[in-house]
């Protein structure tokens, strides 16, 4: 792990340029778990059972000692580690200190949302795995447990490097019901769970969780077959019989790494809904694995989820067991297609005090660099949450990135061509404002650049040209994550569009 960086590079499309890419990313651990363990290392007193329990707490703690434990031993004929204990063993005090010492650790609220949200999934996973799986399998339990957890590992880099990709995975392919296969060739370049296989093999994950991803890609013909089985819950002595008659396929079945499988299956579709046609997919597997009604699976599973709201809700994160107390039915809607909140009082206070420094007489920017960061902070304190500031160059032929926020570290060398370009030519040529909706994304979007467009997944957008001097010299290029705007933070972009125009020509104008 010693290559890791923090910084994401351009979206690789083959499999080998995921790896290489996600196996760089280093994923931040909460700082008051960093803190616990930190100390508990070094009390004498400790066990190491004592101390994996503590980093139980922080998942990507937990995935980096199991990696650093794997990678250590790759190429020996050591087995890889298959649960924390067993890593901390192999690393040894001081090695898993110095790991420590490498790792971000950053209060909770100043971790990535996407990635916070992927690790509760986990949690909520491993709850599910513990209340079904493991009292039936005591002897397994730790197998369960930490298989659960990583399951969707290598994912959670995803959600740092790419977050904006799996926002428009879930809004097309879940919500939206487009075919898989099609959508990852355009937004990965290649099957996402491919990745994920890869990945699992590149850091010697529990071999459960490889299983998973085996069965996932290589073992759908069996799965279809229990599934149809799975489906016909209310004759379970039919569905016995007819599992006898198949006992290659009653075998497969009855694999405990299923489990792990099983219960991510369970989390992640809790996710859209409890009802939804893929999480009863799920629940009718589970069913048929441990012979138990739907109705005590579904019973327990909202039990579960109920224990696992308790220990790892968020306030800004979603958690499917909110939704227990809504009517049956009801379908959580993608966090895209709502409009985002409307700015509060203080919200708004700030917003005007950041126009306030723009619209100082005489100006108070040193130079360019100066007012285009005090741009960006005002379109951000409006509501906006991608925000890109550029300007064109001296032959007129590429827009260059001067400020941006909400978008990856290499976006601020980003050169995009407008010569293609008929929407970017006419916001250059005067004035304008040009609004993508649903309605009109699909015209729009073809005549953006794709390295544009690609920055920005959604329906939602807004491109502005600014004037000084009756010229255009800057585009402003913002939304508020890809959802629908909060009408109040359009008004509020309009208004801090024209502070800048005013802030742009003082700065021009200003006395020497």
């Amino acid at each position: 792990m010693a290559n890791e960086t923090n910084v994401t590079s351009v979206k690789p499309n083959t499999i080998e340029g995921w790896v290489k890419l996600l196996d760089g990313v280093r994923l931040p651990v909460p700082q008051s778990s960093h803190d616990r363990v930190c100390r508990a290392i070094a009390n004498n007193r400790s066990s190491m059972r004592d101390i994996a329990d503590l980093m139980q707490d922080s998942p990507a703690l937990a995935l980096s000692v199991i990696r650093e434990a794997n990678q250590h031993t790759h190429g020996s004929m050591t087995e890889p580690a298959e649960n924390l204990e067993v890593a901390l063993n192999r690393l040894g005090l001081k090695r898993t200190e110095v790991l420590l010492a490498r790792l971000p650790a950053q209060p909770d609220g100043d971790i990535p949302k996407a990635l916070r949200h992927l690790q509760m999934i986990s949690q909520h996973a491993t709850q599910q795995a513990n209340g079904f799986f493991a009292g039936r399998l005591a002897r397994l339990w730790q197998d369960i447990h930490w298989g659960s957890l990583l399951f969707l590992s290598p994912l959670w880099p995803m959600a740092l490097a790419h977050p904006q990709l799996l926002e428009e995975w879930e809004l097309r392919v879940i919500h939206k019901g487009e075919r898989a296969s099609k959508v990852e060739r355009q937004l990965f370049g290649v099957s996402l769970l491919k990745i994920c296989e890869a990945m699992v093999n590149q850091w010697r994950l529990p071999i459960w969780v490889q299983q998973g991803y085996r069965l996932l890609l290589s073992e759908q013909r069996e799965l279809v077959k229990v599934l149809r089985i799975a489906r016909d819950s209310e004759h379970p002595l039919r569905q016995q019989n007819r599992l006898d008659d198949d006992p290659t396929l009653r075998r497969w079945l009855n694999q405990p790494a299923n489990t792990v499988l099983l219960a991510n299956g369970l989390a992640l579709s809790a996710q859209q809904a409890w009802d939804s046609p893929h999480s009863e997919r799920w629940q009718y597997l589970t069913s048929l694995y441990l012979q138990m009604s739907m109705d005590e699976v579904q019973q327990q599973l909202h039990q579960q989820a109920a224990i696992s709201a308790r220990h790892h809700a968020m306030p800004d994160l979603w958690h499917p067991a909110q939704s227990l107390i809504w009517p049956w039915g009801t379908r959580r809607v993608h966090s895209g297609l709502l409009p985002a909140a409307a700015p509060n009082t203080d919200d708004l206070a700030h917003w005007r005090k950041q126009c306030a420094q723009l619209l100082a007489e005489p100006s108070r920017f040193s130079n360019a660099m100066h007012l285009t960061t005090a741009a960006r902070d005002a379109l951000v304190a409006c509501g906006m949450r991608r925000v890109m500031l550029l300007m064109i160059d001296r032959n007129q032929t590429h827009l260059r990135v001067h400020s941006h926020a909400g978008l990856p570290a290499e976006t601020a060398s980003l050169k995009i061509p407008v010569g293609k370009s008929t929407v970017l030519q006419r916001l250059l040529a005067q004035q304008a404002q040009v609004r993508l909706t649903p309605a009109n994304n699909a015209q729009f979007s073809a005549l953006l650049p794709a390295s544009l467009r690609g920055l920005f997944g959604g329906e939602h957008l807004l491109l502005r040209s600014l004037v000084n001097n009756d010229r255009v010299v800057m585009l402003v290029v913002a939304d508020q994550g890809g959802g629908p705007f909060s009408e109040i933070t359009v008004q509020a972009f309009g208004k801090t569009a024209q502070c800048i125009e005013r802030a742009l020509h003082s700065f021009t104008n200003r006395s020497h």
